[in-house]
């Protein structure tokens, strides 16, 4: 049976809206119903102040379409119209102290270099430590984050990653590595390997479906082992991907790993870009160099017309980054074929490099690499000579 999109109006209207005062068509939340390859994505608009307490009504939404006969998937997200509340002011930019007249123009005052902030020890052998990040989950960080990656290495750089998702290890899976790692005199562990880069997880270490209960002292703990007791070797740079959120491990791990930037992973729609401000806003205060926001399911290109369509709304993230004057690192579609490729363990970057969504990763690693180095021009230029007569 053919799926339409009247099929799935009716089964969306057996879904109460928020406090049983109808259902969500009839009240108007449901966007405009895309189906392609018997897959089906909308999204429903709610009211931002509420959206936390709204996920088991994007669960039921999407439990009810996937239970439609011929239904292969369904891609729903919350989503909700800008009012304005809850926005952060503009980030003021640094302005560079006006030079005299005679003097040669000075440039701005940059973030002081991670490795030298109080509290932060370089790893033996790593050149520079990116955190990927995300103020919430389900935006497409660890994928993201994996192609980052790939992306580096296809560049002609050394590369490492380190999942520091805890809680959520998906680095395994992403890069189809099975077993526990070996150790070098019992004590420090050898990093797995695969696609060229060397990786650390927690999910090497525990079997995928156990719960990890921990406590933050614990899992501070466990960072700092797959950090620094991992025999990493040369690398030009690691990525972390880190726990989704603001909460006390990924601030904890901001103030003491020497990171040499973050990029911020986010999603078109306003509810996704009001939890990326707080990622950057965490980021600022411990004063990580912010890297970049990239642009996560930013549109859809339809399989067999190839007309485009913005499901999640597109271009929040862009006009995020401008309006917080920091670079915009690239958009990157929704596509099947990008998160089938993840969870068969064979990211698109290596799957497809040929293809048009490996040269997207490819494009945004060298950017992130080219704001790496703009950071390090910038700090060692802000650091005085001192001249001996």
């Amino acid at each position: 049976m053919a799926v339409t999109k009247e099929i799935v109006v009716e089964r969306l209207k057996t879904v109460n809206g928020p406090d049983f005062t109808g259902n969500i068509v009839d009240l108007g939340m449901v966007s405009e119903i895309f189906i392609a390859d018997a897959k089906v994505f909308f999204s429903i608009t709610v009211p931002a102040a509420r959206a936390q307490e709204m996920e088991p009504l994007r669960a039921a939404a999407e439990r009810v379409v996937k239970a439609i006969p011929g239904v292969a998937g369904a891609v729903v997200a919350l989503t909700a119209e800008k009012k304005g509340g809850g926005m952060e002011a503009p980030v003021p930019q640094r302005q560079a102290p006006r030079p005299a007249p005679s003097a040669a123009p000075q440039r701005p005052v940059p973030h002081a270099p991670a490795s030298q902030s109080h509290g932060k020890r370089g790893v033996p052998g790593i050149e520079a430590i990116i955190a990927v990040a995300s103020g919430k989950g389900g935006v497409g960080k660890s994928t993201t984050a994996v192609n980052l990656a790939l992306g580096l290495a296809a560049n002609g750089l050394r590369v490492g990653v380190l999942d520091a998702d805890i809680y959520g290890p998906s680095m395994p899976r992403l890069l189809n590595i099975h077993g526990r790692p070996q150790t070098v005199d019992g004590k420090i562990l050898k990093p797995m390997e695969n696609y060229g880069l060397k990786v650390m997880s927690m999910g090497f270490l525990v079997d995928e479906e156990t719960p990890m209960i921990w406590r933050g002292p614990m899992v501070m703990s466990a960072l700092t082992q797959m950090l620094r007791e991992v025999e990493w070797g040369r690398l030009d740079v690691l990525v972390v991907d880190m726990p989704p959120g603001t909460g006390d491990a990924q601030l904890t791990m901001a103030q003491q790993v020497p990171l040499a930037g973050a990029v911020i992973v986010s999603t078109p729609q306003d509810l996704a870009l009001i939890d990326a401000r707080k990622g950057l806003n965490m980021f600022k205060k411990v004063d990580v160099p912010l890297l970049g926001i990239v642009e996560n399911m930013s549109y859809f290109l339809a399989p067999d017309t190839g007309r485009r369509y913005d499901i999640f709304g597109h271009g929040g993230a862009r006009r995020e980054a401008e309006r917080l004057g920091v670079a915009f690192l690239g958009e990157v579609p929704l596509e099947m074929g990008i998160r089938e490729s993840s969870d068969a363990g064979t990211p698109v970057v290596v799957s497809k490099p040929g293809g048009a969504e490996a040269k997207i990763y490819r494009d945004i690693a060298a950017k992130v690499w080219d704001r790496v180095n703009e950071e390090r021009g910038a700090a060692e230029a802000a650091v005085p000579n001192i001249v001996f007569e």
